[in-house]
């Protein structure tokens, strides 16, 4: 059963008058990594998966629903976003804000219930944020802040995961740790679609690739069919030299 699914979908870039139309089905158990240079669209895409963004043409649809129509509140029910960036709106710790993973599931001044703690003391182990959980977030470091993110995406149990950038400010272990969170959703049976820079990281989590170019073309299907250096090369107009470690393709660009 397909869960997230764009039909013929045009996503509007500022000063790009048209673009490839989309039509994907995002199935439970996938991760997909979206791969392009700066200022092709990914981030925007993900914005417009989730319904945060109107498309330029066609639609988005969520368990059958179209995106557009449904409310905030049912969307974030189902699909969680991890932004790329994001600011501290108020003071708050990292437990507080952890909490708001929550949210949707609550009825207006409803208060969490012990359940809901129990699921955030779990996602901060998780993460492993457990002795930070009476910090402010504002005192915490950028890696910090990031795996506080996912905490609270974690405590929101969505079956569509989109992250723009997951691994922004993390250092290698905690990068290797949060690729490993998400795949474990997927082989959970939710849907993982992530933004990424790092090939290599693409090579070795994600089993469906969707190259955005930055003219408007795209193109997509199996990592092994996508995560090729003729594909790669012309994508991000670099030249690359390819090796294999453990099973997995490695790119390495060449001067």
């Amino acid at each position: 059963m397909t869960v997230l699914r764009a039909h013929q979908l045009v996503i509007r870039i500022p000063g790009r008058a048209s673009g490839y139309p989309l039509d994907l089905a995002f199935e439970p158990g996938q991760t997909w990594g979206v791969l392009g240079p700066n200022g092709a669209g990914k981030s925007t895409l993900l914005h417009t998966l989730a319904g945060l963004h109107a498309p330029r043409a066609g639609q988005v649809s969520l368990d059958g629903d179209d995106v557009g129509h449904l409310s905030r509140r049912a969307v974030a029910k189902k699909l969680g976003l991890l932004f790329q960036d994001r600011h501290d709106g108020f003071p708050a710790t990292v437990t507080e804000t952890t909490l708001i993973g929550r949210h949707p599931f609550l009825s207006p001044w409803q208060s969490e219930t012990a359940e809901d703690l129990a699921m955030v003391d779990e996602a901060l182990a998780t993460l492993g944020l457990s002795e930070l959980a009476d910090r402010l977030v504002s005192t915490l470091s950028g890696g910090e802040r990031q795996r506080v993110a996912l905490a609270t995406l974690l405590t929101q149990t969505p079956s569509v995961w989109l992250a723009d950038e997951p691994t922004n400010h993390l250092d290698l272990h905690h990068q290797v740790e949060t690729m490993a969170l998400l795949s474990k959703q997927a082989c959970r049976g939710g849907t993982v679609v992530m933004c990424l820079h790092d090939l290599n990281l693409a090579a070795r989590w994600c089993d469906h690739i969707l190259l955005l170019y930055a003219n408007g073309d795209a193109c997509w299907g199996t990592a092994a069919d996508m995560l090729v250096p003729e594909a790669l090369e012309t994508l991000y107009d670099q030249a690359l030299t390819v090796a294999e470690i453990d099973g997995s393709p490695v790119f390495v660009p060449r001067a």
